[in-house]
């Protein structure tokens, strides 16, 4: 499996419950890169970059989500690799 992009966007109870940080930490542990950020409309936007396996990992993760969130929906796609990241921040 080569190298890929993840586009997410979780909804449900995902802000103000520690949701980004939990998805840095194992986007790190998974030797990703790319980021994490709130919206206005309450959901959280995720970008990855890595291989296609890890990115498989961290979308199981963006399901589960810490112990206070209620992921409820995760919409995705998989895009071609840009490697414009060079770490896992949060916005």
């Amino acid at each position: 499996m080569g190298l890929a992009r993840l586009y997410a966007l979780v909804e449900g109870e995902v802000q103000g419950v520690g949701f980004r940080r939990y998805v840095q930490i194992h986007a790190a542990r998974l030797g990703l890169k790319g980021y994490a950020k709130n919206l206005p409309d309450g959901t959280v936007e995720v970008v990855a970059e890595g291989y296609q396996e890890s990115l498989e990992k961290l979308l199981n993760h963006l399901w589960k989500g810490p112990p206070l969130a209620l992921v409820t929906k995760v919409t995705h796609r998989y895009e071609e690799y840009k490697g414009e990241f060079s770490s896992f921040e949060t916005y």
